[in-house]
């Protein structure tokens, strides 16, 4: 257990007056190299033994793979572990989700240890902050919150939380930036990123007034990308009549590279451009039907792979290669694997 902790129960909001520093874990000592690990219910007591593990697997004669990450060596790892623990949960896979919440923790917790290592901060300065942070934003829960100055009357919903939430980081904490905008990480994944941006314009009542709108946004983007298509395909037309092929036949020209020419990279530039504006407006569709883009993806990608993999072992199993010559079979494999899934 903790040095110096106490055991806390659920206080009445009225008592909730101080949140005291968190004490240091203090670690368990491994007496024998192959001890049995015995089931641990206490969630401090499991605390102690994880944090435990890590000190080891840190310590000189610890892991030389642990021993060797740094906090940027292990940005890969963590956003791996975090799109799986996302796949878990989409797949309503408890066990599997107990499994990969796991893995995030241990990297949440290797990364804060080695910035301990470095003298940066300590484990017990992430959650001490991260605690103090969330009392300070509920001042609805917590009465002597330092976001009481921030307090909205009657409360009821989500989104007035999450009001009071923006208006406690900019007047309290003073995070301020030059567009609200500024408040998304730069260094987010571009379909998250999008998502984000819808969510923060929308705070500013920067939004389109329901899905319809925003389908028949869909589909005007949807005519621009067949336009913008349209004339690509005519830039490298002209290129190959240009070229001395009098079939029109778009020659082997890929665009953006040495061998392109400037009106071919511009129609494709703006192709790329158009592309976007399409995605751009599907995740806001999807916003606005309360679904989240990355999570339908990462089951789209799901349903590919099982349906694609049930080509392939078709395939080889009829000894058929796949290649043009035989997409005949692998198109009705494919529409096989859908009803498989009905």
């Amino acid at each position: 257990m903790w040095e110096g902790s106490q055991r806390l129960t659920a206080p009445e909001r009225s008592e909730v007056q101080v949140i005291g520093e968190l004490p240091s874990p203090r670690p368990f000592t491994f007496h024998a190299p192959h001890a049995i690990l015995l089931p641990v219910k206490d969630t401090a007591q499991a605390f102690d033994f994880f944090y435990s593990v890590i000190q080891r697997l840190r310590a000189p004669d610890g892991c030389p793979w642990d021993r060797e990450q740094t906090p940027l060596s292990l940005r890969s790892t963590l956003i791996e572990e975090s799109f799986e623990v996302v796949d878990a949960i989409t797949q309503q896979d408890a066990l599997h989700a107990k499994e990969e919440l796991g893995d995030v923790l241990l990297n949440g917790l290797l990364i804060s240890y080695i910035y301990q290592q470095q003298g940066d901060f300590t484990v017990a300065d992430v959650m001490q902050e991260v605690a103090e942070k969330l009392i300070r934003r509920h001042p609805h829960v917590f009465p002597q919150s330092e976001g009481r100055s921030q307090l909205q009357e009657n409360l009821t919903t989500g989104e007035q939380v999450i009001s009071q939430w923006d208006a406690i980081k900019e007047k309290v904490e003073g995070r301020r930036e030059n567009s609200i905008l500024d408040q998304v990480p730069a260094g987010f994944p571009p379909l998250l990123k999008a998502l984000k941006y819808q969510k923060k314009a929308a705070k500013k009542a920067f939004d389109w007034e329901g899905p319809e709108q925003v389908m028949a946004k869909v589909q005007e983007e949807l005519q621009e990308v067949q336009e913008a298509a349209r004339h690509r395909d005519a830039v490298l037309a002209e290129r190959a009549l240009s070229s001395g092929d009098e079939s029109g036949a778009a020659p082997k020209l890929e665009p953006l590279t040495v061998h392109s020419t400037p009106q071919l990279d511009a129609a494709q530039l703006h192709l790329e451009e158009e592309l976007g504006d399409l995605l751009f407006a599907v995740t806001n569709l999807c916003r606005h039907y309360q679904v989240d883009p990355n999570a339908a993806l990462s089951a789209t990608n799901a349903k590919f792979y099982r349906r694609f993999r049930h080509v392939e072992q078709s395939m080889e199993r009829q000894g058929i290669p796949m290649d043009k010559a035989h997409f005949q079979q692998m198109d009705q494999l494919w529409e096989e694997a859908k009803k498989l899934e009905r």
